[in-house]
Parts: C-alpha cells; structure tokens; sequence
C-alpha cells in the first residue's frame, strides 16, 4: 500500500494515545507502520533530501497538528500525551481527523493564520500553478512558516534567561553590540524604570540602544510603550528596541511613529524570522539548488 499522508495519520496517532501514556514518536512511528503493515522498503523510503525517512516524517507532521488543535499536549520534551479535548473527538468516534476537523478549535485557527495571510489550501495553490519554481517556493514558504510557529511556540515556554540569550544573539548576529560577551553582560542588568538592558549599537560603542524585552501573550498596547518611551527620555536615550513574544496593538505602532525618540517595535513573528534568518535556534538540514540552461555554453565560437 501507499505510505498514508499526514492528515489520514492524525486518527491513528490519537488512536495510540489513547492510553493515556506518555509517548514518543519513536513509538508511535514503529506501531503505526505494523498497523498500516508498511513493507521494509517503504519503511526505509526517504524524502529527496535523504535525511528523513518518509513516513516518520508524516507521522511527525500528524503529531504537530494534533497539539496544535490542543488533542495532544507535550509534558516534556520529545513526548506527547493525549489531552481531556483529545480523549473527547474519540468518544465522538470519528471517521476521520483533518484539518477541516481540527479548524474548529480556536488554537489551530490561530496556528495557520497567525503567520502571513496565505491561502488555508495551499495545496491547491501547488496543483494549479503552472511552473515547478511556483511550486518550490510555495512549498518552501509553507516549510518556513511552520518553522517559524514552532519557534514562537519554543519562545513562549523557554525560560527567562533562555530568552534573554536568545534576544541578545539574535541582536548580535544582526550586527549589534559587538561581542557576544560584551552583549551578555547588558541586558537583564539596568531594571531603570522599565528597561531592561542595554547593548551598543555598533561594535565600536558610538551609541547605546536600550531595550525591552517581554515574553508574553497579550497584545501590547500604548501604555507600555508610553511607559518605555518615558525611560528612554529619563536615560537621555534616542533610540530604544521593544522586543515580544506577541504582538503590537495598532496604537501601540501610531505612537512610535509620532514621537522623537527612535523605538523599534519587534513582535513574535519577527523575532521568529529573525532566528531563522540569522540561524539562531535552527539547523538547516537539507540544502538545494535550482539550475537552469547555461545558453552561453551552446554557442559556438
């Protein structure tokens, strides 16, 4: 048989855990391929990068969903467990769980529209698109985003200090306050009426940026920037970098353009891209290369 698609393996994966123990994809990858009763070779099957087998890799992919939408949870690390909303869709006994299914619960919602407004049916998209490089960037774009929600996820739960690194190496590998080291030992140090720390703008120290930094869910509003703008003119400071976990309200982005001091507002999102674009936090893991004709070398002299 063909090697079943992500959404056709959400059910299954509910399924296992329905034990209510804890588990691994490790585990629910070997029995779900007796389940299927996979042969060895499609087992072994890889994606094109090689890397990854395919099946593991969808198995994972039903995983995500599954805790997106809130059916499973992840106590910690590398283990997964069904939650009381997951217990609950299989007394309903479902035929099948799919994303249609998993859209009526406000978290997965938020999970595929948080990001860049797409199109939900991107698969669509893929199948009416007239050129493979559509395709390819489509598919890569998609891959991001999904990166990028996982890190925001990841963001939300690390620890305080764990954030405080992960904001200054970001800012660092943007071209800011020189060293590592020397970044380091700013932030997280001032606490001077709401500002966090502080981190040079460039690695000879002509100017210092001061900066706030603030793991929350809740949108920011005006206030808090009022009140950060407000340390910054107590520092004699011109330029100040608020820093998120979750978003800006549109009061909050009128205000910065309105007044003197320079604030640079980075929410969640951002900050996610940021990471991957300065590889904080992520590996890359497959690389490829689009080629084309060389017309020049068919011509003859």
């Amino acid at each position: 048989m063909a090697i079943p698609d992500y959404q056709t393996l959400m059910l299954p994966v509910l399924s296992f855990a329905s034990d209510e123990k804890e588990h691994t994809i490790h585990e629910a990858v070997k029995f779900l391929a007796d389940h299927f009763k996979l042969t060895e070779e499609e087992k072994k099957e890889l994606l094109p990068s090689g890397h990854q087998e395919v099946f593991f890799n969808r198995v994972g992919w039903a995983r995500t969903y599954l805790k997106k939408a809130g059916l499973l949870e992840a106590p910690k690390r590398g283990i997964f467990k069904i939650t009381d909303r997951g217990k609950k869709i299989l007394r309903s006994s479902p035929s099948e769980i799919n994303n249609k299914l998993l859209s009526q619960f406000d978290e997965f919602k938020e999970f595929k529209t948080r990001r860049r407004k797409r199109d939900e049916n991107s698969e669509d998209i893929i199948e009416q698109i007239k050129t493979p490089e559509e395709a390819f960037e489509i598919a890569y774009d998609n891959l991001r985003n999904e990166l990028a929600n996982e890190l925001l996820d990841h963001l939300k739960r690390c620890d305080p200090s764990l954030f405080e690194k992960i904001v200054i190496e970001v800012l660092v590998k943007m071209g800011y306050g020189g060293s590592l080291r020397d970044a380091g030992k700013a932030i997280g140090k001032t606490g001077d009426e709401g500002i966090d720390g502080i981190i040079k703008e460039d690695r000879l120290g002509l100017d210092i940026i001061y900066i706030q930094a603030k793991r929350w869910d809740n949108t920011i509003g005006r206030p808090e920037i009022q009140k950060f703008a407000g340390a910054l003119q107590g520092q004699r400071a011109r330029k100040g970098i608020f820093i998120t976990t979750s978003d800006f309200s549109k009061d909050a982005l009128d205000f910065t353009s309105k007044i003197d001091s320079k604030i640079i507002l980075i929410d969640g999102e951002q900050l996610a891209d940021y990471m991957i674009d300065f590889n904080v936090g992520v590996a890359a893991t497959s690389t490829y290369e689009l080629k084309k004709i060389d017309s020049d070398y068919f011509l003859e002299d």
